[in-house]
C-alpha cells in the first residue's frame, strides 16, 4: 500500500497569478482590443491612463514613461542638476534612486533613516544640507509616506527642490494628499510586483510646474516637441498601449488593493503583538499602503530557513545599504550610518498581496513566533 504525503503548497511574497486570474477576461479584451487597433505607441489607452491619473491626484501634468528609474533620471534632468550638485537621499533603498542623481552628473548624499518609519531622517537632513544642495529624494519607503509637510518647511527655506520616489507608494496619502503631489516632482514605477503593477516594466511622473512639465515631455520623446524637431538630448521613454490597457484595468481597484494589504499588515501585526519582533511602524501622518511587510527581528538567518522548510517565501529589503555598495563604496564607504546598517542587518519582509488568506497569515506568523 502507497501512501501519498500532500505536498504543501507555496506561499510567495507575491502571487501575480491569483490576480491574474481574477482580472484575465477583461485584461485579455482590452490587450485584444489593442493589438487590433495596432495603435501600439502613443494611443488612447495611454493618454486615458495618464487622465485617470491626473483626476484621482488632482494634479496638473501626468506624463508616462517606461520605467520607474527613468521616472527619477529625467525629474533630475529637468531640474537642470549636474556636476558640482548634491541631492540628499537615503542609502536604504533600491539602487535606482541613488542612479538617478548620479547619471545626471550630481553627487548623492545619503543620510541615515528614522529608526521607526525607515524612511529618511528628516532632522539628519537639515544639517547635511549645504551651498551645493540642489535638491532632495525622499523615498516613501514600503508605502510608508514621508513627512512631507516638514520637509517642505526644510526646503522652501533654502529653495531646495523635491523629487518624491513614489515607486512604493501608489495611492498612498497624507492627510487628503497623495504623495507624490507635493514636491516639484512625483515618479512612479509599475513594476509587477508593484501595488499598481503591469505585465512588464512602466513608470510615470507627477509635476504642477508648467515649465518643467514642458522639458520631461521632451525629455521623454528624443528631446522633441514637434516631429524630427530635437531642442535637447532627450530619451526613449514610453509607457507602450498593451501597458497602459492592463493597468488602466487594474487601476479601478488600487483602492480596493490597498485596503486589502492593510487588511493583511494588520492581521500581521496582531499576531506579533507581545513579542520581540517589531511590526512596521504607522503613525498618524500619512495612510500606508503596505509595498512590503517589513519586520525587524534578531534571528533573521534561522527565521528564513524555517519559512523556507515550510514552504513560504520571505526577502530581505535591503540587505545592503547603498553607501556599502561597490559601485558607491569608493566615495561613500568609509561614512557610517548606523541605523540604515542595523536595519539592513535585521529587516525580514514577509510575503503581502492583496488576495493573502487569514489562514496564510496564521501560518507564517505561527512559524516566526516559534522560532523566537
Amino acid at each position: 500500500m502507497t501512501l501519498f504525503v500532500k505536498e504543501k503548497k507555496m506561499i510567495p511574497m507575491v502571487n501575480l497569478k491569483l490576480q491574474h486570474e481574477k482580472f484575465k477576461k477583461e485584461i485579455n479584451e482590452e490587450v485584444l482590443r489593442v493589438m487590433e487597433s495596432t495603435q501600439f505607441i502613443n494611443g488612447p489607452n495611454v493618454k486615458a491612463f495618464e487622465n485617470e491619473i491626473k483626476e484621482l491626484f488632482d494634479v496638473k501634468h501626468v506624463f508616462s514613461c517606461a520605467s520607474g528609474t527613468d521616472a527619477l533620471q529625467m525629474s533630475i534632468e529637468a531640474l537642470k542638476i549636474g556636476p558640482g550638485d548634491e541631492v540628499i537621499t537615503t542609502p536604504f533603498t533600491f539602487i535606482s534612486t541613488a542612479w538617478a542623481i548620479s547619471y545626471c552628473g550630481a553627487t548623492p548624499v545619503f543620510v541615515d533613516i528614522d529608526p521607526k518609519t525607515f524612511n529618511i531622517d528628516l532632522n539628519q537632513v537639515k544639517q547635511s544640507i549645504t551651498e551645493s544642495t540642489k535638491a532632495i529624494i525622499p523615498v516613501h519607503l514600503f508605502g510608508q509616506p514621508v513627512d512631507m509637510n516638514q520637509l517642505m518647511s526644510i526646503c522652501e527655506k533654502s529653495n531646495i527642490k523635491i523629487v518624491e520616489d513614489c515607486a512604493q507608494s501608489f495611492g498612498a496619502k497624507l492627510q487628503t494628499k497623495y504623495t507624490g503631489t507635493f514636491g516639484d516632482f512625483g515618479c512612479y514605477s509599475f513594476f509587477p510586483s508593484k501595488n499598481l503593477g503591469a505585465y512588464g516594466d512602466g513608470g510615470l511622473i507627477t509635476t504642477n510646474d508648467d515649465d518643467l512639465a514642458k522639458i520631461i515631455l521632451m525629455l521623454r520623446n528624443h528631446g522633441s516637441n514637434k516631429r524630427y524637431h530635437h531642442d535637447i538630448v532627450g530619451y526613449n521613454s514610453r509607457l507602450d498601449e498593451i501597458q497602459a490597457a492592463i493597468l488602466r484595468v487594474k487601476f479601478k481597484h488600487i483602492e480596493s488593493f490597498n485596503n486589502e494589504r492593510r487588511r493583511v499588515a494588520t492581521t500581521y501585526s496582531n499576531f506579533f503583538q507581545n513579542t520581540k519582533i517589531m511590526t512596521p511602524y504607522a503613525d498618524n501622518i500619512g495612510n500606508h499602503v503596505y509595498h512590503q511587510y517589513t519586520i525587524l527581528i534578531d534571528n533573521r538567518e534561522k527565521v528564513q530557513k524555517l519559512l523556507s522548510d515550510e514552504k513560504i517565501s520571505s526577502a530581505i529589503y535591503y540587505p545592503i545599504p547603498l553607501h556599502k555598495q561597490k559601485v558607491y563604496k569608493r566615495d561613500h564607504g568609509e561614512k557610517s550610518f548606523p541605523v540604515a546598517e542595523f536595519v539592513s542587518n535585521n529587516c525580514l519582509s514577509l510575503p503581502i498581496y492583496p488576495e493573502l488568506k487569514y489562514e496564510e497569515i496564521e501560518k507564517i506568523s505561527r512559524v516566526i513566533i516559534n522560532s523566537i
